[in-house]
C-alpha cells in the first residue's frame, strides 16, 4: 500500500522523560505512515515555559532513535509564537474569544453553586464582563472561546461539524458540552486546543494518531479548523497503555521512563516488537 500524502505526528511536551505510554502512541504514528508510504513527523511542544526542559528534548530523541524510529521532518512549538499570537488576534477581532480573570478556586466555587453554571467546564463568570469592568481589572488573565458564538459562526447549527474516527466512524461534534475552553492561557501564549490545532495543519497531519483520552478534545480541534479555515485530518484515537492496577501511565506518577530501560540494557528494538505484538 502506498500513498505518499499520509502524514502523522508524534508530539511530546519536553516535561519529563518518555515512559511507555509515549513509546506505544510514537510506534502507532509512525508504522501507520511508514505503512502507506506516507511521512512521520515530529513536533516538541514546549510552550509550557515553567515545566519544559533543554534535557528532556535531548530525551525525546535519543529515545526514539533507540526505539528504531526515525523522522521526515521536526517541529518546536516555542519558535511559532507569532503564529498563535496572529490566530488569537484574529478571533479577538471577530469578537469570538473574550478574557478571564478567574482563578481555578472560584471557578470550581461557581460550578458548584446551583445557580449560574452554564457548563461542566467553565460557569461563563467572566463572559458578559463590560469593556469598563474588564479595564478596570489586574492581574494576568486568559483567554477563553465563546463557544456558542462560535458555533452561530460556523453554521453549525445548520451543518453539523463532523470528523471521522477509525474507531468511532463519523463523529458529531459536540463542543458545547466542553464550554468554554482556554486558548491563552495566563502562563503560556496558546493552550494545548490553539496550538495543536495550528500545529497539525502546518505540518501537514493528515492523520492524527493519538490516546483516546483525547477523544474529547477533538470536538474542540474540530470548531477550531472551521473557525481558523484549516483542513480536518481523519482521527485514530488508539487505547491507552496502563499499569498493573489498569491505571494509565503518567509522568506525575512515576511511570517507568524509556531511559531507566535503556540504562538497564534492555534493547530498544525488542522493546518496540514487544509493543507491536500488544506487549510491553
Amino acid at each position: 500500500m502506498s500513498d505518499r500524502s499520509v502524514v502523522t505526528r508524534f508530539a511530546p511536551s519536553p516535561t519529563g522523560r518518555l515512559h511507555l505510554g509515549h513509546a506505544a502512541s510514537a510506534i502507532r504514528a509512525h508504522d501507520f505512515a511508514r505503512a502507506r508510504g506516507g511521512r512521520f513527523v515530529v513536533r516538541i511542544e514546549d510552550i509550557d515555559g515553567t515545566r519544559s526542559r533543554p534535557e528532556f528534548v535531548d530525551g525525546i530523541f535519543e529515545d526514539l532513535a533507540w526505539l528504531g524510529l526515525r523522522w521526515d521532518s521536526l517541529m518546536v512549538q516555542s519558535a511559532r509564537l507569532a503564529t498563535y499570537d496572529a490566530a488569537l488576534e484574529g478571533l479577538k477581532a471577530r469578537a469570538l474569544v473574550y478574557p478571564c480573570f478567574c482563578t481555578r478556586a472560584e471557578i470550581a466555587a461557581s460550578a458548584s453553586a446551583p445557580q449560574g453554571a452554564v457548563g461542566p467546564a467553565y460557569p461563563g463568570i467572566c463572559r458578559g464582563l463590560s469593556a469598563a469592568a474588564i479595564a478596570a481589572r489586574t492581574g494576568p488573565c486568559c483567554w477563553r472561546l465563546d463557544m456558542a458564538k462560535a458555533l452561530t459562526e460556523v453554521g453549525a447549527g445548520v451543518e453539523a461539524l463532523t470528523w471521522h474516527d477509525s474507531t468511532a466512524g463519523t463523529v458529531v461534534a459536540d463542543p458545547l458540552a466542553q464550554g468554554d475552553v482556554v486558548l491563552a492561557r495566563k502562563d503560556a501564549p496558546a493552550s494545548y486546543h490553539l496550538a495543536v490545532t495550528l500545529d497539525d495543519a502546518a505540518q501537514g497531519v493528515t492523520d492524527v494518531v493519538r490516546g483516546v483520552d483525547l477523544f474529547a478534545a477533538t470536538h474542540v480541534h474540530r470548531v477550531l479548523q472551521a473557525l481558523l479555515g484549516l483542513p480536518v485530518p481523519a482521527y485514530h484515537h488508539h487505547p491507552l497503555v496502563v499499569d498493573s492496577a489498569g491505571r494509565r501511565l503518567a509522568k506525575r506518577d512515576g511511570a517507568r521512563a524509556l531511559a531507566e530501560m535503556r540504562a538497564a540494557g534492555e534493547d530498544g528494538a525488542a522493546l518496540a516488537a514487544r509493543v507491536r505484538a500488544g506487549g510491553g
